[in-house]
């Protein structure tokens, strides 16, 4: 996911998709650790995403408090 598609969703839609996210990656570590994933780039790509979307909701928290 780009920081453009983040930028265009609702912070209700973003948090959404951030649990969906954390869940994804949690199901990918758990399957990488019993039997090893096709891609295991995709793990790393799960964690970035994750972590572009709380940076995004972070910068929204912060620009509602000013």
């Amino acid at each position: 996911m780009k920081n453009s598609e983040i930028k265009e969703l609702s912070t209700q839609e973003l948090q959404e998709r951030l649990e969906g996210e954390r869940e994804i990656l949690s199901k990918m570590k758990l399957n990488h650790a019993i039997s090893p994933l096709e891609n295991p780039l995709k793990i790393s790509e799960a964690r970035k995403n994750i972590a572009r979307m709380l940076t995004e909701l972070r910068l929204r928290d912060l620009n509602e408090q000013k």
